[in-house]
Parts: C-alpha cells; sequence; structure tokens
C-alpha cells in the first residue's frame, strides 16, 4: 500500500469546542447508544458509557446483556440502562437485534463492541447494523474483530463510521501483521480509510487519524496509558463528540488529543505505573477545559 503524501492534508490544527448557550437542555447535546459488555467484561462497555458522559452527551443508553444490568447500573448513575437477550455465555444474542434497532432509532450515536465478546452471531449483529442503522457509529474492540475478513460490512454503511483499533484489530482487518504496521502506519491507515470510507483511529504512540484525505497524528498520551480499558474511555468519548453534532474527522481528531491530554495530566499527579482507565474519565473535565 503506497501513501502519496502530495494527496495527503496534514492536519495540524485543533478544532475549538463551542461555548454552551445558556438555555441548554440535555436535548441539544445528543444521544448516545453504547452496545457491549459480555460475561467478564462488563468493565469495557460501563467505562466507555462513563467516558460519553465526561464527554458532554446529553444522554448515554448502556446496553448489555441482561446479566450485566445490575453492575452496570450500579456503576454510574448518570446513564440508562437496558437488558438485553443473552446466550448461554453471557454474550448478546441475535435476538437482541430488534431491540438494539429500536433504540438506535432514539439515539444520535452508536458505540458497538467494548467488551462484546467475539461469535458468529456477534459478526452477523454487528454487519446487520452497519447496513440498517446509517446515523454515526463508532466502532471499537470486539466491533472491529467481528468484521476480520468481511470488510466489505463497512462499505454498507452510509452514515458517518469511526473506526478505532489498536494495531492487532487492524491486523485483522487489514490482513497485515502487525510488526508491518506498525513499521508502516501511515501507509496502510490512509489507504484502508479511503477505501471504506471511514475516519480510522489507528491508536498507539502517535496515533494517526485519517478519512483518506487527510491525517492528523495525535502528540499527547504516555505509557502510562498502556493498560486495559483506556480505548474503551477513547471510544465513549468520541462518541459523544459526534452526537454533539461535530463532524467525524473532527470528534476523531479533538477526541484522541483529549484522551491523551487526560493521561498525562493522570500521569503527572499518579505517575505512569500506577494509572488506570477509570483514571482518564476523572481526568476528562479538566482536559476538555483547555477547549
Amino acid at each position: 500500500m503506497a501513501l502519496s503524501t502530495s494527496q495527503v492534508e496534514v492536519v495540524t490544527v485543533l478544532p475549538a469546542l463551542s461555548p454552551r448557550p445558556e438555555d441548554s437542555n440535555k436535548g441539544m447535546f445528543g444521544e448516545v447508544l453504547v452496545i457491549g459488555g459480555s460475561r467478564g467484561m462488563s468493565g469495557a462497555a460501563i467505562l466507555c458509557a462513563s467516558a460519553a458522559l465526561r464527554g458532554g452527551a446529553g444522554l448515554v443508553r448502556l446496553a448489555v446483556p441482561e446479566e450485566l444490568l445490575v453492575i452496570a447500573a450500579c456503576s454510574n448513575p448518570c446513564y440508562l440502562t437496558v437488558p438485553l437477550p443473552q446466550d448461554g455465555n453471557g454474550r448478546i444474542a441475535t435476538r437482541a437485534a430488534a431491540t438494539i434497532l429500536e433504540l438506535a432509532k432514539a439515539a444520535d450515536v452508536i458505540a458497538v463492541g467494548p467488551g462484546l465478546g467475539r461469535g458468529e452471531a456477534l459478526t452477523s449483529l454487528v454487519i446487520q447494523l452497519l447496513a440498517e442503522v446509517q446515523k454515526p457509529v463508532v466502532l471499537d474492540a470486539d466491533g472491529l474483530n467481528a468484521l476480520e475478513g468481511r470488510t466489505e460490512a463497512l462499505n454498507k454503511h452510509t452514515g458517518p463510521l469511526v473506526l478505532t483499533p489498536h494495531p492487532g484489530e487492524f491486523a485483522r482487518l487489514s490482513g497485515a501483521n502487525v510488526k508491518t504496521i506498525q513499521d508502516h502506519r501511515e501507509e496502510f491507515a490512509v489507504p484502508f480509510a479511503a477505501e471504506h470510507r471511514v475516519i480510522l483511529v489507528l491508536k498507539g504512540h502517535g496515533t494517526i487519524v485519517t478519512d483518506g484525505r487527510r491525517i492528523y497524528i495525535n502528540a499527547t498520551g504516555n505509557a502510562g496509558m498502556a493498560t486495559g480499558g483506556t480505548g474503551d474511555v477513547l471510544t465513549g468519548l468520541i462518541a459523544a463528540l459526534l452526537g454533539q453534532g461535530i463532524d467525524a474527522f473532527t470528534a476523531a481528531q479533538l477526541g484522541v488529543h483529549v484522551h491523551g491530554l487526560a493521561g498525562d495530566l493522570a500521569r503527572d499527579d499518579l505517575g505512569e505505573m500506577s494509572l488506570i482507565a477509570s483514571d482518564l474519565i476523572d481526568y476528562l473535565p479538566t482536559a476538555l477545559r483547555n477547549f
């Protein structure tokens, strides 16, 4: 995959957020629907939904397998929760599709994947959502893993679509190996985004945001963020920004910068070794005050 740098605009300027009107109400700042969680992985969905709240979403609804409902509801009183039918392994069942599609009608943006788990039924569910829900979608974690060998499903989604893979997930999507991708991050990310008409957020040191025409390379973040759950926080944050009417590229660009800045603020207070994903949520308010 050859990158023609002459055809790609390098973006360096960060966007600014508009002040909120004094007569604001929650309906003005978007409803985020988070679909995720499975037995043993409730935390991923909870982190994502909690980050969407801290990212400024007006309303967040978290849909999880029914056995996780109490855990999800007790973890944060500020989002709504919905139980979904589950299979024998504690994952969202295929028959949950009708409920999810109905929930999506009320949402402004859908985040799919944190803690979802893997299986053929979940792959079918993700593909169905991409084809039938044309609202903005942020696809992460097992939502991405569901499309291994089936990336043609990405082109069925006509609304804004943001993918947030780490190098391993992107290797499964692209068919390349992790080392090759890490050695040629831009060369793989840009044409993939262009071919599938997505905003690709290739996470890692110097996270890349690209739509195939533009590229932004992030400079915030640190090694303390190399811990489970930080990507789920990013997914929720980007979803919240999308729900507030920010265009997909800008939401992804601002999301990765603020996410990394929250990590830097947490590191300065707590150190790298002890940093955990929920710390990022605690520092999002301070990070966002810069915008």
